[in-house]
């Protein structure tokens, strides 16, 4: 047990096969199911709501943690934040972000929504329609913030493209306010999703 906790790849990796079995149990204790549009509907909100989990989990990680607590860490431990903390997780916020935009808008056409939920159901008046459309429009301005001005600021902010001192701080602001603005959407996108699903 110990060599596989111990080891990142491997716990994840145990993860997986723990789902795959609970899976395979609930497969076979229900009769089957069967693997038409309902499953891969299933299958694309797991892929969804996992990658979202990792997405909002490190917006709030940043925004709760990182950023409060950075003028607290003596001067000389701030490049083991900078060069290795923060872009290893930007890395997993960006690409969870994208992610959680593809599976959403793939989840949306399977269940044959996404045109009415993407123009807020002006046309059919659905208001489960209206509602998951707001959310979706929410969790595209929000990836849109960050790929398009948070990553890039991030990157002038941590020196991997190189800029003068001026730009660093002032692309860190940026970078900073661009994030509050996320976390400010993000409780009503949450809100959005889970009330189209749970009170329409």
């Amino acid at each position: 047990m110990y060599k596989i906790l111990s080891s990142l790849s491997k716990t994840i990796h145990a993860s997986f096969s723990l789902t795959i079995l609970l899976f395979l149990i609930l497969f076979f204790l229900n009769g089957g199911f069967a693997f038409d549009t309902l499953f891969w509907s299933w299958l694309c909100r797991f892929i969804h709501v996992t990658v979202a989990i990792m997405w909002i989990g490190l917006l709030w990680y940043f925004n709760f943690i990182q950023i409060p607590n950075m003028e607290k860490i003596p001067d000389e431990q701030k490049p083991a934040i900078g060069k290795v903390i923060a872009p290893a997780a930007l890395f997993y916020f960006r690409w969870a972000a994208a992610l959680t935009i593809l599976s959403g808008l793939v989840l949306a056409s399977l269940n044959g929504y996404l045109l009415d939920a993407i123009t807020l159901s002006i046309s059919s008046s659905i208001p489960k329609h209206t509602t998951i459309g707001i959310g979706m429009w929410l969790g595209l301005i929000m990836a849109f913030n960050v790929w398009f001005i948070i990553w890039p600021n991030q990157k002038k902010a941590l020196g991997i493209i190189n800029c003068e001192p001026e730009i660093k701080i002032k692309s860190a602001r940026t970078a900073m306010l661009v994030s509050r603005i996320n976390t400010v959407l993000s409780l009503p996108m949450i809100f959005t999703m889970i009330a189209a699903q749970n009170l329409y």
